[in-house]
Order: C-alpha cells, then sequence, then structure tokens
C-alpha cells in the first residue's frame, strides 16, 4: 500500500515542496521515518499513533516507511504531524488519496486527535495559492491563511473531524478573515515568529509590515542594511581642521 501528501519544508523565507510518500508492507512491524527527520519530526511517531488510537484506529501490524522527499533536505517542526497521519489514512482506504492529493497539509498532532497550531500558516498558505493547491490547517489558524487570497481552506478542530469531511460526513465551515482569532484562543499576541519560523523570516516580515510594503528576500535585507550603512558613512562630516602655525 503506498499514498503520497503534499507538504513543505522551511529554508529561510522559502517555503519548499515536500513529498510525504508512504509505503505499507509485509515483514515485521515497523514505524520508520526518513529524509533527514529532526528530532520533533522523529518523535511523530507516537503523536500519530497517540491521535488515531483516540479515534478507534490501530496501526497495522505491517512496515511502515514514510520518506519526505526530497531526501537530501533537512526537515524540522511538529507540522509534519498531520501530513503523516493523512498519509497513514489515505493508504489504508480511510480517506480519499485522490481529493488528499490536491491539498498541502500542515498541523501539529496532539493525543487526544486535536489539530494544533504551528508556526509558518500564512506563508504557506500563499504558496498552496501560487501552486494552484488547497490547504488544510489547523482550525484555529484557518482565518490566518484567508489573508493570502486562497479560497480552498479545510480548517479542521480535529483528526475525526478532517476524516469526516474528506469522507463527505461532515462539512467544515469555510473560514473567515480575522487578524486575532488565534491570539484570543490562546491569550498570546501575534509575532512574527508566529508568521514564519525562521530569524531571516522574521526580519522580512518586520520591515515589510509597517509600511504594508513587499516581503523582502534575505538579499534585499542585507543589501538594504548596507547600503543604509554606506549613506550614514556618506553623510558624516570630518571635523575642520585648522593649519597649524609654524
Amino acid at each position: 500500500m503506498q499514498a503520497h501528501v503534499n507538504t513543505i519544508a522551511f529554508n529561510g523565507l522559502d517555503t519548499l515542496d515536500v513529498d510525504l510518500q508512504l509505503q505499507i508492507s509485509s515483514g515485521m512491524p515497523a514505524f520508520n521515518i526518513v529524509g533527514l527527520p529532526d528530532k520533533t519530526i522523529a518523535e511523530s511517531k507516537e503523536r500519530v499513533r497517540a491521535a488515531l488510537t483516540s479515534i478507534g484506529m490501530e496501526l497495522p501490524a505491517k512496515r511502515i516507511i514514510i520518506n519526505l522527499a526530497p531526501a537530501d533536505l533537512l526537515k524540522e517542526g511538529s507540522h509534519f504531524d498531520l501530513p503523516i497521519a493523512l498519509a497513514i489514512l489515505a493508504g489504508l482506504g480511510v480517506v480519499p488519496a485522490e481529493e488528499i492529493a490536491n491539498y498541502i497539509v500542515i498541523g501539529e498532532l496532539g493525543l487526544d486527535g486535536a489539530i494544533m497550531p504551528v508556526n509558518g500558516v500564512l506563508p504557506v498558505a500563499i504558496h498552496a495559492n501560487r501552486r494552484n493547491k488547497g490547504l488544510v490547517c489547523p482550525e484555529i489558524e484557518g482565518s490566518e491563511a484567508v489573508w493570502s487570497g486562497l479560497n480552498d481552506i479545510v480548517a479542521a478542530p480535529s483528526l475525526l473531524s478532517l476524516i469526516n469531511h474528506f469522507k463527505g460526513v461532515q462539512q467544515l465551515p469555510k473560514p473567515m478573515a480575522s487578524i486575532s482569532a488565534r491570539s484570543s484562543d490562546s491569550n498570546m499576541r501575534k509575532s512574527p515568529e508566529t508568521v514564519c519560523p525562521t530569524s531571516m523570516s522574521r526580519t522580512a516580515f518586520v520591515s515589510a509590515a509597517p509600511g504594508m510594503s513587499s516581503i523582502m528576500t534575505p538579499m534585499e535585507i542585507l543589501s538594504t542594511s548596507s547600503a543604509g550603512t554606506c549613506r550614514q558613512t556618506n553623510q558624516m562630516k570630518l571635523p575642520a581642521t585648522k593649519p597649524t602655525s609654524t
């Protein structure tokens, strides 16, 4: 049994496509994740296992391999939890794999099957819009994703509700644009870390936000900083010196 789910990896300001591949085969029961995952992704196995158990499902007693392609790109972040779970569900025929293929999926899973918020939802939504894909994300962040202009957003509160949505049993409501949806629920203010998790990304968003200007690339940030330094240097005037008398 095989399945594919679209997700992303962050590289500075860039959101890079990741093809999450699943293979379930006979052999000694095992659950392995390959493709340069970090410690957070390695721990996804236990969160996914517990989330499936909470909705009355168990992993098959077979060899399960998850490959995060391209394999030479370092992957990090808890947003891989939901794509891994959906890949397993698609491989088992619980959700339609053809429909899942039309979406980019991100989200962290709680042990009770809740889909928890992750960083970087807005740039991922922008990326999905450019790729003509929909977005599956946590319910609490659906209102943030709407600002990207993307129309096809599935914002689910739990793994069970997401399964029912794709099976046609339940229709999840379309999220509405809101600035403070996540901050009001989690009692924290929006920060650059919420929008994008890397330090260079935060610099770009902070630079762009006050004047609603375009987001700068890392090279633009560096060149702008260098130009500002040069201007300040040119504007500095040396103090006038008096000729010394002999």
